[in-house]
């Protein structure tokens, strides 16, 4: 937790602290943890007034639950930034999967959205569901995220240690976790495909719980020569690996839940410049679609990814190039983080003036 005092209006953060993976249970109490402590802590350790209480909720949703002990404590509006709907997401993921707890999670949702004076959806596809969990229909709004300054076109050096991690070839790149969300086996399944297309390669950057099953898939089906796995690198050299690539790639699993989500990847590609091949459905689908930045297949569809892969690598490079610009194009237009910025100031203000509202 921290104040910040921005343009008049002092505000209280309210972050998420880390969490780790594993069982329910073990789930259960990393979450009732942090409640317990920031409740506790959250008092003693911001004593100032405050106008405004914002809530980036990335997950676990229960960051709102000392933010509305706060709210009753300081007598100021809760500005809530959902990034990750729940329980739908904790369910498509299998990090719970006890019917009682998921109804548990329903109800303090519903409790939660109910005494939030603001609440901000990083995607269109979720102002619906939320409402359905709770969130009413005057206080809810499409906010979504931008890309770190750091994501842009990036002038590699020609003697620069990244070149050497680049074969010959076209090269697609996936960054990120590699988790059961991203549905790696499209990838692999695709790659499979064309493992006889030898000037294609397909590059991985980033670790994750899947990691080793795909070294294991690697090796099974022998892909070694065209599929290479990178590992991990500091966020801050992503824009360098990402220009160097010929394409960029996001997937993710066929399930409603992430056809409302737009992966944070997307607005990372989208201001870096290239051509982007997506193997997802719904708001990211769109994104991709709208920009004119790159093909779109649905989840889990490896086949119509392998002919999007040969068809963006038949093309010629001037016109991907200008895939890449219109997706630039885009994201100054819809992800702009200064014009984001700005809008989100003009919200807490709005939230400020509006005070409390009923719960």
């Amino acid at each position: 937790m921290g104040r910040t005092d921005y343009e008049g209006i002092t505000l209280l953060r309210v972050p998420l602290f880390g969490r780790r993976q594993g069982r329910s249970w073990q789930l259960a109490l990393n979450y009732l943890s942090f409640v317990l402590s920031a409740s506790l802590l959250g008092p003693l350790l911001c004593r100032d007034k405050y106008d405004v209480i914002f809530v980036f909720e990335p997950s676990p949703f229960t960051v709102g639950i000392p933010a509305i002990l706060l709210r009753w404590l300081k007598k100021a509006p809760i500005l809530f930034w959902v990034q990750d709907l729940w329980p739908e997401s904790i369910v498509a993921t299998g990090a719970i999967r006890s019917p009682w707890l998921v109804g548990l999670i329903g109800k303090m949702v519903r409790s939660i959205y109910r005494r939030c004076d603001r609440v901000l959806v990083q995607s269109r596809g979720f102002i619906e569901p939320a409402k359905a969990a709770g969130a009413l229909d005057d206080r809810i709004e499409y906010f979504p995220n931008w890309a770190e300054e750091i994501y842009r076109p990036v002038a590699v050096e020609v003697n620069a240690p990244e070149r050497a991690k680049f074969p010959d070839g076209f090269n697609i790149l996936f960054a990120g976790n590699l988790g059961a969300a991203q549905s790696l086996e499209t990838l692999i399944l695709a790659a499979d495909k064309l493992k006889n297309e030898p000037n294609i390669h397909w590059l991985i950057l980033g670790g994750g719980r899947q990691e080793s099953w795909l070294r294991e898939k690697i090796a099974e089906l022998c892909l070694e020569k065209t599929v290479h796995l990178l590992g991990r690198f500091p966020v801050e050299e992503m824009p360098r690996y990402f220009s160097l690539a010929d394409a960029l790639l996001v997937t993710l699993s066929r399930d409603p839940i992430f056809t409302q989500t737009i992966p944070s990847k997307v607005q990372s590609y989208l201001a870096c410049g290239k051509p982007i091949i997506g193997a997802i459905d719904g708001e990211g689908a769109k994104v991709i679609e709208e920009s004119g930045a790159g093909f779109v297949v649905p989840a889990e569809d490896s086949v119509a990814l392998v002919a999007k892969v040969l068809e963006l690598h038949q093309m010629p490079s001037d016109k991907r190039e200008k895939m890449g610009k219109c997706g630039m194009t885009y994201y100054e237009r819809n992800f702009n983080r200064e014009k984001l910025v700005s809008r989100l100031e003009k919200v807490m203000i709005e939230v400020r003036k509006e005070g409390l509202c009923e719960s």
